[in-house]
């Protein structure tokens, strides 16, 4: 390996571990900001049965690998000698991070992509607060928030707006001092200090799926029983959003108080606890303004 590459990876794992200090999950990242290290399960003769997420103990599980542990940071970085830059995953306790990209693709640019989040704040009534911005080598921004432990945001690409991509659950920011093919990622002076602010409950909604239309145009029963079934046909991963997404819904449809024992009993039956269950409905109730 050059001396030069050498530097870059000694230079990440410095900052990889500074990030996993203030409580940040990472990862190896290569050059081309994909994660170092390949699957161990690419040479299977045959397809698994299950998807692996790291249960196997190996690495080359992409950010189901990372972690916050000093001794796992160096470990992944020695099996990756190469990486030179590293992964902030989102999602994860104790931030839930949550990263909001302002992207410079050939058809927008970071001058529109700002537009366009400064006319959703105006549309949706909220501001970003002050908080940590990371700079890409293309010109594009990073600003990192956080979010509610008691539901999941998704990732998505150009849903809010064009050029306004979302990191949640799932995905991973390029941490700053990664060093890629294009250049190094660097935090905008004035906010490397701060920490990542809360997300604004406004854009929090925004940033959650979207309703499930069902068959004729509609979107849920008014008795609440689409609002149930669309909370008992949840995957794992996607439990509390879409219990927090069904609560809110009712709430602001008047039945909040008559749908929460059938709310809490499809959460059970998807492998909710109670506890978990009435916390996402509680934070559901306070964002739509009513008492839980």
């Amino acid at each position: 390996m050059a001396t030069t590459d050498r530097q870059a990876t000694t230079l990440a794992l410095a900052h990889a571990l500074s990030a996993a200090e203030r409580g940040l999950a990472v990862i190896p990242l290569a050059r081309t900001k994909l994660p170092a290290l390949r699957s161990p399960h690419r040479d299977a003769p045959t397809p698994e049965p299950f998807t692996c997420r790291g249960e196997c103990g190996r690495f080359g599980h992409g950010v189901h690998d990372a972690s916050t542990d000093p001794a796992r940071v160096r470990a992944l970085f020695a099996a990756a000698p190469w990486a030179t830059g590293y992964g902030i995953a989102c999602g994860l306790p104790p931030h839930h991070l949550i990263g909001v990209d302002l992207d410079t693709k050939s058809d927008t640019s970071e001058t529109d992509s700002s537009t366009a989040l400064r006319e959703l704040e105006l549309r949706h009534l909220f501001t970003i607060p002050p908080t940590v911005v990371v700079l890409t080598p293309s010109g594009g921004r990073h600003l990192w928030l956080t979010g509610p432990p008691d539901h999941v945001v998704p990732n998505s690409a150009g849903r809010l707006a064009p050029g306004i991509d979302i990191r949640g659950a799932g995905g991973y920011l390029v941490g700053p001092g990664s060093r890629t093919r294009h250049g190094t990622y660097t935090t905008a002076p004035g906010t490397s200090h701060l920490a990542p602010a809360p997300c604004p409950p406004a854009l929090l909604r925004l940033l959650l799926p979207p309703p499930v239309r069902r068959a004729g145009g509609g979107t849920t029963g008014g008795d609440g029983r689409g609002l149930v079934q669309f909370v008992l046909a949840a995957h794992r991963g996607q439990r509390n959003t879409r219990l927090f997404w069904a609560a809110c819904r009712a709430y602001e449809n008047g039945i909040g108080a008559a749908l929460l024992v059938p709310l809490l009993e499809a959460a059970r039956t998807i492998g909710l606890t109670e506890h978990e269950a009435r916390a996402t409905i509680a934070s559901a109730a306070r964002m739509t303004g009513h008492r839980p």
